[in-house]
């Protein structure tokens, strides 16, 4: 029997979405200093950052687990600020056959969503849920929302 599942968290943040949507779609590479304890580093191995297709290699700490992550960015939305990575090769492939990650920006007048979308395949039914990543997510999210606040407070 196989188990394929779908988890989204929302997360709301102040200030603006459009420098969110443009960190994920154009410059993931500058996460690890926005969110230095949980992202490490951020590479492009085929293509370039900001075009569908390119290859990202993702260092990161997921639960006190040093991890990776070989990324294809499947599609780049501008209009509805959207990002879809499909995991390739890396740490999460242990536990699941096929692993999704989209995020997704919602304006909505002063605040703004942060939509985590986690499609993915087990690899075993009795393996947990992917909950771990979605948390790693909202912290990645805060600690974005708090960089930026942090750069406006100083301009």
């Amino acid at each position: 029997m196989r188990v394929i599942g779908k988890f989204e968290v929302e997360v709301d943040i102040a200030g603006g979405g459009d420098v969110f949507h443009e960190i994920f779609s154009t410059r993931p590479h500058h996460i690890s200093t926005m969110s230095p304890s949980n992202i490490h580093g951020c590479d492009v191995h085929e293509g370039d950052f900001g075009k569908p297709g390119s290859v990202i290699f993702w260092e990161y700490t997921l639960d006190g687990q040093k991890c990776v992550a070989k990324e294809v960015i499947e599609v780049i939305d501008e209009e509805n600020q959207l990002v879809r990575f499909k995991i390739v090769d890396g740490d999460l492939l242990k536990e699941f056959k096929s692993f999704t990650l989209t995020v997704h920006v919602l304006p909505r007048g002063d605040l703004t969503g942060v939509k985590w979308i986690a499609e993915f395949e087990k690899i075993d039914n009795n393996m947990p849920y992917p909950t771990k990543l979605l948390d790693f997510c909202i912290a990645v999210t805060k600690d974005i929302e708090t960089h930026h606040l942090n750069e406006a407070k100083t301009e």
